[in-house]
């Protein structure tokens, strides 16, 4: 099973690194440090190698357990999003948004509250008018 990883590619000289003194570095290593390196590279990638297959086992013994417990990904997926609701809902910030905003739902729910008992009274006046019997 041959995984492609990144630690398998060649290094990228980070930015404002010298790419000329990346190169000349390799160049003032003998002989056996360079033979040093490549079999310390070889084992390196085989240990990546077998971590990579090792976890892909991993997965599909979970998917297998999962699957004989019946927690199907939908499943997984509502229970994640709920967690991550729950996470949302306990930062600060979120917090802070809902206190702010339930002062004026709070008025408002007043203000259409009063409003409303403003019209059941009129409306109960115009029932009991002369007019309207």
């Amino acid at each position: 099973m041959d995984i492609p990883s990144p630690w398998l590619t060649d290094p990228v000289p980070e930015e404002g690194e010298d790419v000329a003194a990346t190169i000349g570095a390799t160049e003032t290593l003998s002989e056996e440090e360079r033979e040093e390196l490549r079999r310390e590279l070889a084992k390196v990638e085989e240990k990546i190698q077998t971590l990579s297959q090792v976890l892909a086992t991993k997965g599909k013994h979970l998917t297998e357990i999962k699957r004989k417990l019946g927690i199907h990904s939908l499943q997984t997926l509502k229970q994640n999003i709920a967690r991550g609701w729950q996470d949302v809902t306990a930062t600060s910030p979120y917090k802070k948004t809902s206190e702010t905003l339930s002062q004026p739902g709070q008025k408002a729910s007043a203000v259409f509250s009063s409003v409303g008992s403003v019209i059941t009274k009129k409306l109960e006046d115009v029932k009991n008018s002369p007019t309207f019997k």
